[in-house]
């Protein structure tokens, strides 16, 4: 090997590092976010009314990290909006499907499957239920 094709593969090397990095960066702060240590939430989160996710779709709770399907009327399922691959928010659904911004990786919010690497592992399952007429997601607040 001559020296200059070695040099050329160091600096090739060089420049796919840095271009990793800025991937890299910009995926922790693409949102203003960022990522929770903790995908699911340990307290209580209220998410508004019922009616605010379609029978038969779902809603994407961005701010607090969370996505609601309603498989039936009154029937809700709820996941973790941070992706299982690097910890980006989720930035929106379209039919059921929720896309990461930051590597393209797509899950099945209604079943939180990840169906579209490079994320390979689900979206952790939420407990979600009504209260007082507003979803509420999370654990249930300890009992005075």
């Amino acid at each position: 090997m001559s020296g200059q094709s070695s040099r050329r593969t160091v600096l090739k090397g060089a420049a796919l590092a840095g271009a990793a990095g800025l991937g890299v960066a910009a995926c922790s702060t693409d949102s203003k976010l960022g990522h929770a240590q903790t995908p699911t939430p340990t307290a209580p989160v209220p998410l508004g009314a019922p009616d605010e996710v379609p029978v038969g779709g779902s809603k994407l709770y961005r701010e607090q990290r969370l996505v609601v399907s309603c498989p039936a009327k009154g029937r809700y399922k709820a996941f973790s909006a941070q992706c299982t691959h690097a910890g980006c928010v989720l930035d929106k659904v379209e039919e059921n499907e929720g896309n990461c911004p930051c590597h393209g990786s797509r899950f099945d919010v209604t079943t939180g499957e990840a169906i579209h690497g490079p994320a390979t592992v689900p979206l952790p399952e939420v407990p979600i239920r009504v209260e007082n007429g507003k979803l509420v997601a999370g654990p249930e607040a300890p009992r005075a």
